[in-house]
């Protein structure tokens, strides 16, 4: 996803040179706008999807943690108890 992001945004980038240089030749003005825009959207999601990911990652790794803080207490009660 990030590749085609990079890529999508470089050919935003040749086409609003290509307006500048070119007259528009091959692209038009408007469309390397929107090719930038959709690019620059497209990279907010992706950062904003990992970022949320890694905080599940982090939240399911407390929850792992709790549960064998919790299998320790109950064999170190278990075993006071012998």
């Amino acid at each position: 996803m990030l590749i085609w992001c990079v890529i999508l945004f470089s050919l935003g980038i040749a086409a609003f040179l290509d307006s500048l240089f070119n007259y528009g030749d091959i692209f038009r003005r408007v469309n390397s706008v929107l090719f930038m825009l959709i690019a620059l959207g497209l990279l907010v999601r992706t950062t904003t999807k990992m970022k949320t990911r890694r905080m599940e990652n982090y939240i399911e790794k407390v929850d792992d943690l709790r549960a064998e803080i919790k299998d320790l207490r109950n064999k170190k009660g278990s075993q006071a108890g012998i």
